[in-house]
């Protein structure tokens, strides 16, 4: 099982971007799908996650200002990232919570991780 990220780049602050993941492999479904991010010097934390069943988390300091979505049928998860402020550079992390083909063992699994640079 492999996650592929995209969509990570610079932008001026107050501008938007758009990030991409990607589930692929033999797997029976991915249940929690989400976003993490780690700045320079800064432990890993959560961004945003969405469930299967379409429930969501958002961390406090991007509530209103990011959307995460979903294709479940793709098995891809969305970051819409609006009024990117400096604050928001990050590396972001996909992750996801795949049961695995054929044991249905459930796993977490990490993405390669996407830069995001915040320019003010």
């Amino acid at each position: 099982v492999q996650l592929q990220a995209s969509g990570g780049g610079l932008v001026q602050a107050g501008g938007s971007l758009r990030l991409s993941c990607a589930a692929s492999g033999s797997m029976f479904s991915s249940n929690v799908m989400g976003w993490y991010r780690q700045a320079p010097g800064k432990q890993r934390e959560l961004v945003a996650t969405y469930t299967s069943g379409g429930s969501t988390v958002y961390a406090d300091s991007v509530k209103g200002r990011f959307t995460i979505s979903r294709d479940n049928a793709k098995d891809t998860v969305y970051l819409q990232m609006n009024s990117l402020k400096p604050e928001d550079t990050a590396v972001y992390y996909c992750n996801a919570k795949i049961v695995i083909f054929p044991s249905r063992v459930e796993n977490p699994y990490w993405g390669q991780g996407t830069l995001v640079t915040v320019s003010s």
